[in-house]
C-alpha cells in the first residue's frame, strides 16, 4: 500500500461532526487504512473514551472511504452506501480512549455487480495491538434517488 495525504473527506459522503475519520493513511485497491483520534465532543463520548461499539462506524466510514477510492479511480464521485449487516464483531476492548489514535483498515474480500461488497475490517493501536475486528456488509446503489424512490 502506498502512503497518501489525499483528503478523506473527499472519500466518504459525511460531513461536520458527523465525519468522524481524520485522515487517510494509505491505500491500495483493495485495502484502505485511515486513522481517527477519539473526540470529546459530546456526540460519543463519556468519561474520557467512546464504547467499542462506535467501532463499527468506524469501520463503516473506512469502507466507504475504500469504496470512494475506487470510484475517483475510475473518474466518479462517491457514491452513498447502506450497511447490510456485520458479522463476527469482536472487540477485545471496552471503549476507545478519547485522544487515543487509532488505526482503521478496511479490506475487500468480495464485490459483486450489484453493489454489494463485503470487508474484512480491523481497528489497531498504533503499535499494532488488535482492539476490533468485523466482517462489513454493504451496499453501494448505482442511482440512489432511484433506489430510495422505489424503497419509499
Amino acid at each position: 500500500m502506498k502512503p497518501h495525504s489525499f483528503p478523506i473527506a473527499d472519500l466518504v459522503p459525511h460531513a461536520g461532526p458527523m465525519l468522524l475519520l481524520d485522515a487517510l493513511i494509505s491505500v491500495d485497491s483493495h485495502t484502505l487504512t485511515a486513522r481517527v483520534t477519539p473526540r470529546a465532543d459530546g456526540l460519543f463520548d463519556l468519561n474520557g473514551e467512546v464504547g467499542a461499539w462506535l467501532g463499527l462506524e468506524y469501520m463503516a466510514q473506512t469502507t466507504a472511504a475504500l469504496a470512494g477510492w475506487n470510484g475517483l479511480q475510475r473518474g466518479e464521485t462517491p457514491r452513498v452506501g447502506f450497511i447490510l449487516g456485520t458479522r463476527r464483531y469482536i472487540t477485545h476492548v471496552a471503549g476507545f480512549a478519547v485522544g487515543q489514535p487509532l488505526l482503521i483498515t478496511a479490506t475487500r474480500e468480495f464485490e459483486a455487480d450489484n453493489g454489494i461488497a463485503v470487508t474484512q475490517c480491523r481497528i489497531t493501536s498504533p503499535d499494532g495491538t488488535l482492539l476490533a475486528e468485523a466482517m462489513i456488509s454493504a451496499y453501494q446503489p448505482d442511482d440512489l434517488a432511484a433506489y430510495l424512490k422505489e424503497h419509499a
